[in-house]
């Protein structure tokens, strides 16, 4: 077994930055001396700290040598000397961008030889602006460009991005981000690994929070600690004091540290927790418990750094991002995918490229990409001036250029996953897809119970069921939301707000959590009575074929005082208990019950309203469906004409069908929506007189529920199972 523990008696006991800059970047320096020897211009990216130290080392390098062998550099840093001063004084008015140019222009005219010009605020002095390049690029480059066997050391930082002008003159480019964690111990003193432990040292445990940093800021951060004092075993917490104090030192900005407890302040999603913490949490713990280097690089290579939390909104999917920062003591960085996007070329790239210096510099660390299918939607399928195929470009760029052993995940989340481009699930990128959908029942009740204990809400029991059982269904009567965890979060805020109103301790009842649940939605529309006759017959006639029809949900609810705007009535479904198998008799009685509306305005008002309009567009997109897409036809046989057969008639190829077969289609369509019409209507003829009770019923009361209905057809039941089913749907 090979240990990645390191005897604290073999780390030095002194260093210089310099000293520390040869042990870190020594192959680094190598490298760069080999190039500049052989006359190649390098651009080098590092931090700015590092920059002057840098220059340092390589100049030495390259004063080694014999007479010949030895080169020159001159460094353009805009800085004057007082002789210089002395000379021209209007030079000490100019700006620092100016004396670079000016120093370039006499240096480049000068008529010198071996000499290398060293540029350490080449970024600064070559950005662009949001129209194109500034007057100082297009002067610099011109001047770069002046002297084809002139010889440049430039300097960038990660921050900054040059434009390609610039940068074409470099053909040799050299990367000094972060640091390697093999370097840990070489540049780690004795007297600092003592604050960590009596005769070991860990650098594996130290470069969580250090893999970011430059060479010089390590040194500082660990001269910091230095006067803490050493580790003693009977106070082993005394690490994760210092472990805090560092991580605190290489917070960026306003970044900061979640506080978010996976198990304690997320509710439910046994599943999703369980996942996370099976591919990604347990393992990093027993990296960190591991004494052995093997096992711990071979963790790092399978921990998947790239995940998709995909679900509809208020799910919870950034919040499990932050249990995750929380858990691995990271930072994170919530980054909003519309807000990335510039109108500007190349800006877009460069808010990417900051977002992902940052997070490196503050690892460990998370960078969560709110609604990722904004900018990294398939390509293909853009519709904008193209920018989101470059920051796709970009983003891969940036994952990919990862160490494995940096603790930085990049988490996305979208509503619709299918819009994705495909290279971002590769393995290696965002290789794991986790589904947060609506809470179901267990769920629920395990995040209210979560609000309950927050607030301090006087929720009973009884309350506690009655309320998970109200959130059952849909927010709203258009069936465009079911209850998420964001929705609870505002029901028990609402009760809250209420018991402070209130001025005392209040017991919450049926009515509080009714006002509170409905105290988003407006008022009731105002109807003239022949409207409401006419919307309680409507609703009654689907109501009747649900109850009676027995492969049809249980009705929860029929209402003619609807909340929402365009919905003034509605009835109420569970969801089937088969949620991903519906069968040819469910979808047609699906159909039957849609149908059930509008023949009961034609048998009890002799007429028809408008109200049909959505349950036909329903009906018949099942029908076709049935018809086109699943083969449930009665003459046509197993064959699909559906969606393949639109896209090559909208993309203008061969028409895939004959004229006769679509006129076999649309009659067979047309037979399915005939006979459920016929199916309602003996339906309702049967059921007359429960039809016209439930209509006196929700005139008077606006409401029916289960328990009314059975009532009306005297505790007859018609329904294959009584067992209920998770959610609901309504018509």
């Amino acid at each position: 077994m090979t240990s990645h523990l390191v005897s604290i008696d073999t780390l030095p006991t002194e260093l210089t930055f310099d000293q520390t800059i040869e042990i870190v970047h020594r192959q680094d320096l190598d490298w760069l001396e080999n190039k500049l020897r052989q006359g190649l211009s390098v651009l080098v990216e590092c931090d700015k700290q590092l920059t002057l130290y840098l220059y340092r080392a390589i100049r030495k390098r390259l004063k080694r040598g014999s007479a010949e062998e030895k080169l020159r550099c001159r460094l353009l840093s805009g800085h004057l000397t007082q002789a210089e001063i002395e000379d021209n004084p209007m030079v000490a008015n100019q700006s620092l961008m100016q004396r670079i140019i000016r120093q370039l222009q006499t240096a480049l005219f000068s008529g010198e030889t071996d000499t290398i010009l060293v540029l350490p605020h080449l970024d600064i002095l070559t950005t662009t602006t949001k129209s194109g390049l500034s007057a100082e690029t297009r002067e610099t480059a011109a001047m770069l460009y002046e002297n084809p066997h002139m010889v440049y050391l430039g300097f960038k930082d990660p921050n900054f991005e040059l434009p390609k002008v610039i940068e074409n003159v470099f053909p040799a480019k050299r990367s000094l981000v972060g640091l390697q964690r093999e370097s840990i111990p070489r540049i780690t003193l004795q007297r600092e690994a003592r604050k960590f432990g009596v005769e070991e040292f860990n650098p594996f445990a130290l470069y969580k929070y250090v893999s970011g940093l430059n060479a010089i800021r390590f040194r500082q951060i660990l001269g910091h600690i230095a006067s803490y004092l050493d580790y003693d075993p009977a106070n082993p917490g005394s690490v994760h004091e210092i472990y805090n104090e560092i991580r605190q030192m290489t917070l960026l900005g306003d970044l900061e540290v979640p506080r978010v407890d996976l198990d304690n302040d997320i509710g439910g999603y046994d599943k999703v927790k369980e996942k996370l913490k099976t591919e990604i949490l347990t393992l990093l713990h027993q990296k960190e418990e591991s004494e052995n280097a093997d096992t711990i690089k071979q963790i790092e290579e399978i921990v998947p750094k790239g995940m998709i939390f995909y679900g509809p909104p208020g799910t919870g999917k950034t919040f499990f991002a932050k249990a995750i920062a929380t858990a691995l003591d990271a930072t994170i960085t919530i980054v909003s995918g519309p807000e990335l996007k510039s109108k500007w070329v190349g800006e877009s790239e460069e808010n990417l490229r900051r977002v992902f210096a940052q997070a490196r510099k503050s690892a460990p660390a998370i960078i969560v990409f709110d609604e990722l299918d904004s900018f990294a939607s398939a390509r293909g399928t853009y519709t904008s001036s193209g920018v989101e195929h470059s920051m796709v470009n970009q983003l891969l760029t940036e994952m990919d250029g990862f160490r494995k052993e940096e603790l930085v995940f990049i988490v996305g989340t979208t509503n619709f996953m299918s819009s994705l481009d495909p290279a971002l699930l590769r393995p290696g990128r965002f290789e794991l897809s986790i589904h947060i959908p609506f809470p179901n029942k267990k769920d629920r009740r395990a995040i209210i119970e979560i609000y309950k204990k927050k607030f301090d809400l006087n929720l009973s029991d009884e309350m506690m069921d009655l309320l998970v059982q109200k959130t059952n269904g849909y927010v709203d009567d258009r069936q465009t939301s079911r209850y998420s965890g964001d929705h609870l979060y505002a029901i028990t805020r609402g009760l809250k707000r209420e018991e402070l109103r209130r001025g005392e301790k209040m017991e919450i009842t049926e009515a509080d959590l009714d006002k509170a649940i409905s105290g988003r939605k407006k008022k009731p529309a105002k109807l003239q009575k022949q409207e409401e006759r006419t919307i309680a017959v409507h609703e009654a006639g689907h109501a009747i074929a649900a109850y009676v029809l027995p492969n049809c949900p249980t009705i929860e609810k029929i209402t003619i005082q609807s909340e929402e705007d365009n919905v003034l009535g509605y009835v109420m479904q569970e969801v089937r208990e088969n949620r991903y198998i519906t069968t040819r008799l469910e979808l047609l009685e699906d159909i039957c019950v849609l149908m059930g509306g509008r023949i009961a305005e034609q048998m009890l008002i002799g007429d028809i309203s408008v109200g049909s309009y959505d349950d036909l567009q329903r009906a018949s997109e099942i029908a076709r469906m049935m018809i086109e897409d699943l083969g449930m036809g009665e003459n046509l046989g197993l064959r699909t004409y559906g969606k393949n057969a639109r896209e090559l008639i909208t993309e203008g190829a061969r028409r895939p069908i004959s004229d006769k077969l679509a006129q076999e289609i649309d009659e067979e369509i047309r037979e399915v929506m005939k006979a459920q019409q016929k199916r309602a209507k003996a339906l309702l003829e049967e059921y007359r007189a429960e039809l016209d009770k439930l209509i006196e019923f929700l005139l008077e009361h606006k409401t029916a529920k289960l328990e009314d209905l059975k009532e009306i057809f005297g505790g007859k039941e018609f329904k294959k199972s009584s067992k209920k089913a998770e959610g609901s749907k309504e018509t």
